[in-house]
């Protein structure tokens, strides 16, 4: 049995520039699964650099409010919203409340850095 507590999962920037903690990952552990869980924090007037993705996305939003982007899309996001991004979509969320906007974020295929591109000039 694998139980992982959020606290022992190591804290780092990403590469689009939200705090991020990896909870399961299938090349970094010893798993049989074929998506990527994280856990994201953006915090208050935040925004998340564009990137896209090779894969597949979804957003859980936990806490707080934001406004996600997708391609030429936004709308607004609060607590209890599951976002599905697209393959390619150029993604990125901005933090439009006063505390932290805190997410869980699922990547099918798991992550790679060598499937994601962030982008510069853009937004």
């Amino acid at each position: 049995m694998l139980i992982r507590n959020l606290k022992d999962c190591a804290e780092f920037i990403s590469g689009d520039g939200c705090v991020l903690r990896e909870i399961l990952h299938p090349d970094k552990m010893d798993l049989k699964l074929g998506y990527s869980l994280a856990h994201a924090i953006v915090h208050p007037g935040d925004i998340t650099k564009p990137h896209r993705l090779k894969t597949s996305e979804v957003y859980y939003i936990i806490e707080g409010e934001g406004v996600m982007h997708i391609d030429e899309e936004t709308a607004l996001v609060r607590a209890g919203a599951t976002v599905y991004i697209p393959p390619m979509a150029v993604q990125f969320i901005k933090n439009s409340g006063k505390k932290d906007l805190v997410f869980l974020a699922i990547v099918d295929p798991a992550w790679r850095v060598e499937d994601e591109e962030v982008l510069t000039g853009c937004r």
